[in-house]
């Protein structure tokens, strides 16, 4: 039978690329009509010689992470660190080891003092302590001065604190120490005088139970509860159970004990000259462009400034506030004048 003359066709143009191939001097192989050129890309080709013929070998050195790797799928979620050798991963793991040890540290509550046993002369101590220095001084700028610290500067008295609005309203609520295993309440009457107290309204500004954020001046929840505080160690149970806005309140009527050092130096780094939330407030006001710090009630044109200013950073601000200081205007000239 005659091939048709679609194969006759076929048959010419393998023979023709034969020829070809052979005119040009390239070497090649037939397998079931197909034409197989050898690879160029390898140097080198291992040969075994076995008995009937020649077959390649398999390579002599493998890795021993890819022999005993097991084939997965990759997906676009896996980390980018699969695809580094093993020296990049080595060192990667090296880091998050030493990140995860610095985070631990960095958490970890230093060592609370020891408490005497008996924890009724602690409240004692709460109450018994007399006024040795008198009340700050007020400059023009609104910062009051204390001789005994004269870097501690703030610009809000712990009657304004309160007044204006703070801590979700519930500063004073009844609290249970976990360290002195008792419940503490109503201690703000000894804390907060009754003069400080006048038109505010206890329940919802001292001692509500719900945190309120509409309380805050700034409208906003911020900052860690007493208990927090608490479990990170930063409190001195036996000068000031609830920490440091207690400490302010009292400091600021007169006493003065071995915490007072401790309490301004967290003021400092929070609010201080160099403070990273005073700071992180003022950079924010020359991003916006603000170069003027006003009063609410002023005219209209100051105060479409002065919402904006307010709704600017609001938990930065409500931070601030919490450590008895707001955006002045000589501090702001001063930020300026620093870029």
């Amino acid at each position: 039978m005659e091939p048709s003359n679609y194969e006759a066709e076929r048959q010419q143009n393998i023979q023709r690329n034969k020829d070809l191939l052979s005119s040009l001097g390239i070497k090649k192989v037939i397998k079931q009509d197909r034409i197989v050129v050898p690879s160029r890309k390898r140097k080198f080709d291992r040969i075994t010689a076995v008995a009937g013929g020649a077959t390649a070998a398999a390579p002599t050195r493998i890795s021993a992470r890819i022999a005993s790797s097991t084939a997965k799928p990759r997906h676009a979620s896996e980390s980018p660190v699969e695809e580094q050798n093993d020296g990049q991963r080595v060192r990667t793991k090296k880091r998050e080891v030493i990140k995860a040890v610095r985070t631990e540290k960095s958490l970890s509550p230093p060592a609370p003092p020891p408490l005497p046993e008996d924890v009724s002369s602690l409240e004692q101590g709460w109450t018994a302590w007399e006024a040795v220095a008198p009340e700050p001084t007020r400059d023009a700028d609104g910062v009051f001065h204390f001789a005994s610290h004269p870097t501690f500067q703030p610009n809000k008295s712990p009657a304004e604190i309160l007044h204006e609005g703070a801590f979700g309203g519930g500063y004073f609520r009844p609290i249970w120490s976990t360290r002195l295993r008792m419940e503490v309440r109503d201690d703000y009457l000894d804390t907060v005088p009754e003069a400080w107290r006048q038109g505010l309204n206890v329940a919802r500004f001292l001692t509500s139970e719900e945190y309120d954020a509409e309380v805050n001046k700034f409208g906003v929840a911020c900052g860690q509860s007493i208990e927090e505080w608490e479990k990170s160690g930063w409190i001195r149970h036996e000068y000031d159970v609830r920490g440091w806005f207690q400490w302010y309140c009292r400091f600021f009527r007169g006493r003065r004990c071995d915490d007072d050092d401790r309490q301004v130096g967290r003021w400092d780094r929070c609010v201080g000259d160099k403070g990273r939330w005073r700071r992180t407030l003022l950079k924010r006001y020359i991003q916006a462009g603000i170069r003027s710090v006003m009063d609410e009630g002023l005219d209209d044109e100051d105060g479409e400034q002065e919402v904006v200013a307010r709704g600017l950073s609001p938990v930065v601000h409500q931070t601030c506030h919490h450590w008895a200081y707001n955006v002045t205007q000589a501090a702001l000239d001063r930020a300026w004048e620093g870029i």
